[in-house]
């Protein structure tokens, strides 16, 4: 064998390696999502009505968030084991600055997760459910 091919073929097994050695990410459609998000505060008697919104989710986008107007967010740390997602994400807001923290675990086309919020001296827990509902738009 000529130097030149023995160089092409252990590229090509490395290459073969790294793909097979690569966690793969999470089992999850890519797509439009419907998310139901319910939301609980401390302190507070009344359970606030479910909430619905769409969005599209992929393979490098892949937490399930509403961003509401005013706000300024961002994902500042994000972890993947398996089919879970976890992520830290802080938004500025007209009454500073909101941590939360939350995880969401996919099974194809539907997932299940939780949101823990805390903003000052304020804490509220969301619990999200999803479902895929077709491609994105």
């Amino acid at each position: 064998m000529k130097k030149r091919e023995i160089i092409g073929l252990l590229t090509v097994l490395v290459l073969v390696v790294c793909f097979a050695c690569a966690p793969p990410g999470p089992n999850m459609k890519e797509g439009e999502w419907e998310i139901t998000t319910t939301m609980e505060m401390t302190g507070l008697p009344m359970q606030f009505p479910p909430q619905t919104h769409t969005q599209c989710l992929t393979g490098t986008d892949l937490v399930p968030q509403k961003i509401e107007p005013g706000q300024n967010c961002k994902v500042v740390k994000q972890d993947i084991k398996g089919d879970t997602v976890t992520w830290v994400m802080e938004c500025e807001t007209g009454q500073g600055t909101a941590i939360f923290k939350g995880h969401v675990t996919y099974k194809g086309e539907t997932f299940e997760g939780v949101i823990k919020m805390e903003q000052e001296d304020t804490e509220m827990t969301m619990t999200q459910s999803g479902r895929w509902i077709g491609e994105c738009e």
